[in-house]
């Protein structure tokens, strides 16, 4: 096992993991890398493909955005567009590393915070979610949870937007990040996922997110509490 350093030193590896590719940065680089991914990628081979990509890179801890629930930093189902044997897969053996898990969502949501009460919601294929209050990070699964005859995803994910068409879609979202924000006590909103570039105007109260986010969330994931608008949280123990 490689020896950890002191916290305030640590280079992370950071992994965003998609249903169409693999992204992954690390302290102190540049430029993201990326693999394909797709539905017969599995997590032992995303983490053999991952080693081979960033083999010239030094890291000492490593941050995985999973696209599905996590509790306790472990993944708590199968992802709907990825191989099987995510659940129950023990990364740190597999890295040689601490690794800590979270949701892709809360991920990019730690990386979007600058203070305050911050909603964030991923319009992708699903619709993603967290809240970070006072610099503490709270995953959330909004997605499924009634909104008029069917769930907030029905309405502002991807089939709401092939069902109701752009014009009603762009409506629905507008309506539904006041909903939440409202609801939740949010100072504002953070929109990322990709269909967020479909929207002409953004709701008021929220901007638009940025993919790189997702890494500064994984970077931020391993930075001691004390460190202004940065979550504490422990997705698996050091």
């Amino acid at each position: 096992m490689t020896a950890i350093p002191d916290k305030e030193k640590r280079k992370v590896l950071a992994i965003d993991v998609g249903g169409t590719h693999i992204k992954v940065l690390a302290t102190g680089q540049n430029t993201p890398r990326k693999i394909l991914s797709g539905p017969a990628m599995t997590a032992s081979q995303m983490v053999q493909q991952v080693k081979r990509l960033v083999k010239d890179w030094e890291f000492d801890v490593v941050s995985i955005g999973y696209p599905g629930p996590v509790v306790h930093g472990r993944a708590m189902r199968e992802p709907h567009n990825l191989g099987k044997g995510w659940v129950g897969f023990d990364f740190r053996k597999a890295f040689g590393r601490p690794v800590k898990v979270i949701n892709d969502a809360a991920m990019q949501a730690l990386g979007s915070y600058e203070g305050g009460r911050m909603l964030f919601l991923g319009l992708g294929t699903g619709l993603g979610s967290a809240m970070v209050v006072d610099g503490i990070l709270e995953p959330m699964e909004l997605a499924h949870l009634p909104y008029k005859k069917k769930t907030y995803e029905d309405y502002i994910g991807l089939r709401g937007l092939k069902r109701l068409g752009k014009k009603k879609w762009r409506r629905q979202v507008t309506l539904i990040v006041k909903l939440l924000q409202d609801a939740l006590e949010a100072e504002y909103v953070v929109l990322g996922g990709g269909n967020s570039k479909k929207l002409k105007e953004l709701p008021p109260k929220t901007r638009m997110g940025k993919n790189q986010n997702a890494f500064l969330g994984g970077f931020r994931l391993w930075e001691p509490p004390h460190h202004k608008n940065t979550s504490p949280i422990e997705n698996s123990p050091d």
